[in-house]
């Protein structure tokens, strides 16, 4: 009968286990992760924060398109024609209250349903005209920046244009003008002419 000999895998080397072809065995490595790597991998990152489970799913919504809708809404609740149809609204809905049948008020005395309204509606529009605010405060931020810097580079262009100036005042300064250089030849000719004539004396 034929000896086969196998390596066996240890603890403290990389080798593994062979089969010779001629057993009819097959060729496998094993390759197994060192205890630590397998519980760095179970246990989660401390630098990564843990996502919250939600039952439900968290809504989503367009922030401009609700402050867009918040702004007229803002809008329309200080226009006049608003305080009108309030009035015309609580006016009918108090005379109905008031002056009906009996068996026909669904609001007697005391009007707790128009007041449950009220406040609803008084709820909803302080945060919507505070969102309103807000937008309009962002706005004027960057209209403000936006001015600020518009202002700087135009004091800047002033300064430099100042400086500009300044420096062709110096330089037209030291250029000769034409009176300068007319003084001038005729200081030269008069000082040649009386050079021709001590050379004519001698």
């Amino acid at each position: 009968m034929r000896t086969i000999t196998c390596s066996e895998r240890s603890r403290w080397t990389t080798s593994s286990t062979t089969c010779f072809p001629t057993t009819g065995g097959s060729v496998q490595a094993t390759r197994r992760r060192p205890p630590v790597a397998r519980e760095e991998q179970r246990t989660p990152r401390l630098d990564v924060p843990r996502e919250p489970r939600r039952a439900l799913p968290r809504p989503s919504y367009d922030p401009e398109a609700f402050g867009r809708l918040s702004e007229r809404i803002a809008r329309y609740l200080g226009t006049g024609r608003f305080l009108v149809y309030m009035t015309i609204f609580i006016g009918l809905w108090l005379g109905w209250n008031n002056l009906a049948p009996g068996d026909m008020r669904f609001d007697p005395y005391t009007h707790t349903f128009l007041t449950l309204l009220l406040s609803i509606q008084a709820s909803y529009a302080a945060p919507l005209i505070l969102l309103a605010q807000n937008r309009q405060a962002d706005r004027d931020r960057v209209q403000y920046e936006q001015d600020r810097g518009r202002a700087e580079r135009s004091i800047a262009d002033t300064d430099y244009l100042t400086r500009e100036i300044a420096g062709l005042r110096i330089a037209l300064g030291e250029v000769a003008t034409r009176d300068f250089i007319r003084s001038e030849l005729q200081r030269l000719v008069e000082e040649a002419d009386e050079r021709e004539r001590e050379d004519s004396s001698r």
